[in-house]
């Protein structure tokens, strides 16, 4: 298996030239990188060129490594029934940087871009409807992002005597703990809540 994916590899690397920057087999896969803006080019020819025929598009989505200078990487699943083999492509991007929509290759790339705008904050250019697709309206970040926070910036109730839904901030019904991941057996080097009543007592009192 691995053998036909380096293969495969080396085809799509010898025919895209600068388009695609190489390409890594692990665990049996076969992921290739790729320029973002050569994504359509790319696509194209991963769905025509009868040694890929990767004609199914499974899925977009995003990895987010905030310490990486091009934050993310736009992900691409994409499956070969004639051939039985499947293909990941990465393209990296960062916040202020766009990515061509595949729409026009794989118009079922529609709802999965958006879904990758909506999580990530990642925007397509060239889809012809680019808004959030699982948030809520006015909802604001992008929940995904390793930046983001657990609890939200906002929540969400039914105000009685509105007869609406309300947006405030959000209020934490219980501080946050701060927990002590070390041995058991060695124990803090502090007295613990509770503790202090198992102490000697001193001498005199």
């Amino acid at each position: 298996m691995d053998e036909t994916l380096d293969t495969l590899g080396k085809i799509v690397v010898a025919a895209l030239g600068s388009s695609v920057t190489g390409y890594s087999i692990a665990f049996h896969e076969l992921t290739l990188t790729a320029q973002p803006g050569d994504i359509v080019s790319v696509m194209r020819f991963l769905r025509d060129d009868v040694r890929c025929q990767f004609c199914n598009l499974i899925d977009v989505t995003a990895i987010d490594w905030p310490s990486r200078e091009l934050r993310f990487d736009v992900v691409y699943h994409l499956l070969s029934p004639k051939l039985n083999l499947r293909i990941r492509v990465k393209a990296a991007t960062d916040e202020s940087t766009s990515v061509p929509s595949i729409i026009d290759v794989f118009p079922g790339a529609d709802w999965f871009e958006r879904e990758t705008y909506d999580l990530y904050g990642i925007v397509f250019t060239g889809h012809p409807d680019m808004r959030r697709i699982l948030t809520d309206y006015g909802f604001e970040g992008h929940p995904l992002r390793k930046d983001f926070p657990l609890t939200g910036y906002v929540e969400v109730r039914y105000d009685d005597e509105q007869k609406r839904v309300v947006y405030e901030p959000v209020k934490l019904v219980q501080d946050f703990r701060n927990f002590d991941f070390m041995s058991p057996w060695e124990g803090p080097g502090y007295v613990l809540p509770g503790d202090e009543k198992a102490l000697p007592a001193k001498a005199g009192s």
